[in-house]
C-alpha cells in the first residue's frame, strides 16, 4: 500500500514537472518579466514544497492509521527540530559581507543565510557523529 502511494505521488510530481516544462517552453519562461532561471527556480521550489508536503501528509496519514502513538513521537520530533532551528536563527550573527564590493544584502537576508549555513554545519556534524557511533555500536555487537 505504501509503495503505491509513493508511486502515485512521484508520478503526480513528475506530471506537474512536465506540465511546467511544456508551459515554460511555450511562454519562453519569462512571464511577469522574470528571467528564465528565476522562473525555473521558483517552479523548482514549488515542486520541492509539493514533494515535502506529500511526504509529510503521507507520513501523518499512514502513521496515524498504523500507530497513533507514533504521531505523538513525530510531534515531539517536529517541535524539537523547530526549537533547534529557532535557536540557530537567534544565535546567527548576520554580519555584513567582508570584501564584497557590490551592494550589501539587507540584514534579514544575511541572518537567514547565516542560519542556513549554521544548520548545514550542525547537520553535517550530526551525520558524521551518527556514522561513527553506528559503526562503533555495530563493531561492539558483532564482537
Amino acid at each position: 500500500m505504501y509503495a503505491k502511494i509513493a508511486k502515485y505521488c512521484s508520478w503526480a510530481l513528475a506530471i506537474i514537472g512536465v506540465i511546467i516544462l511544456i508551459w515554460g517552453s511555450m511562454t519562453g519562461f519569462e512571464s511577469n518579466g522574470g528571467t528564465p532561471v528565476d522562473v525555473l527556480l521558483r517552479w523548482g521550489y514549488i515542486l520541492l514544497g509539493l514533494a515535502v508536503a506529500a511526504v509529510l501528509f503521507a507520513a501523518i496519514v499512514i502513521g496515524g492509521m498504523n500507530n497513533p502513538k507514533g504521531l505523538v513521537k513525530a510531534g515531539i520530533a517536529l517541535v524539537a527540530i523547530a526549537a533547534v532551528c529557532l535557536v540557530v536563527y537567534l544565535i546567527s550573527a548576520g554580519n555584513p559581507l567582508v570584501g564584497y564590493i557590490g551592494e550589501q544584502p539587507d540584514q534579514q537576508t544575511l541572518k537567514l543565510t547565516d542560519t542556513l549555513l549554521n544548520l548545514t554545519y550542525i547537520l553535517a556534524g550530526g551525520a558524521i557523529v551518527s556514522i561513527i557511533v553506528g559503526e562503533v555500536i555495530s563493531a561492539v555487537r558483532n564482537k
